[in-house]
């Protein structure tokens, strides 16, 4: 196999970056330095990836989490805090989310051990389209609508125009559906507290034409095949 899809594959990350890795002579092979980027990895080679030793790769296997409040998207916490990945209780590959979902936010995420999956669906460039319902303090306005809708500046970013559909709209708290195609980080809290709104709740239920459906909080899935397809072929 070649050495970029053998690392990849292995889950420490893309193709491409792989390829980096070893022209900067990160990667050594039995032992020694290898820049070959083409070179074809050998049952019994040992390969080390910046100081770390890569087994054979394991099967891809992709699943699907409804990510209760109060985990985070680490695989390791120096606070201690709970992760998402330890939701997955009889799962044994080791997995990480693709993407992030900060510790006050609920709903779908992604697990993989494909590196190169992961970074494609990821990657700012490929606007998967993800889908929140947010609970919001106080009555929204049409102009808040509006800027919401058409962009608003989170810091020096303006972010791109957004889908948001009013769910109920009362005098001391405000729910709506948010459907954005970029993920900087708290995008969505940023966008509201940018229109003078607080997000109380918020909640991921879809990327792109993935839904979190039924699944409780807490619980998770495989993806099908055709759910893998399906994201791959958005990512490209």
């Amino acid at each position: 196999m070649r050495l970029n899809k053998y690392i990849a594959q292995a889950g420490i990350c893309s193709r491409r970056k792989a390829d980096e890795l070893t022209e900067a002579g990160k990667v050594k092979i039995n032992g020694a330095v290898c820049r070959q980027l083409g070179y074809d990895v050998q049952d019994g080679d040992v390969v080390v990836v910046n100081g770390q030793t890569i087994g054979k790769p394991e099967k891809h296997v992709y699943y699907m989490l409804n990510k209760p409040v109060g985990y985070i998207t680490t695989n390791d916490d120096e606070k201690g805090r709970p992760t998402a990945t330890s939701l997955l209780t009889d799962v044994t590959a080791r997995v990480f989310p693709v993407g992030r979902l900060d510790a006050n936010t609920s709903g779908l995420l992604i697990l993989t051990n494909d590196g190169e999956f992961a970074n494609a669906v990821a990657h700012p460039s490929h606007r998967i389209e993800k889908t929140y319902i947010a609970v919001v303090n106080d009555h929204v306005s049409n102009d808040a609508l509006w800027d919401l809708r058409n962009g608003v500046d989170i810091g020096g970013y303006k972010t791109r125009p957004a889908v948001v559909n009013m769910i109920a709209n009362e005098s001391h708290a405000a729910k709506l559906e948010i459907i954005i195609s970029e993920g900087k980080n708290r995008q969505v809290r940023r966008m509201f507290e940018a229109v003078g709104l607080k997000v109380l709740q918020l909640e991921r239920v879809a990327e792109g034409r993935l839904q979190l459906g039924r699944l409780k909080p807490g619980s998770y899935r495989k993806l099908s095949p055709a759910e893998v397809e399906y994201l791959k072929g958005e990512s490209k």
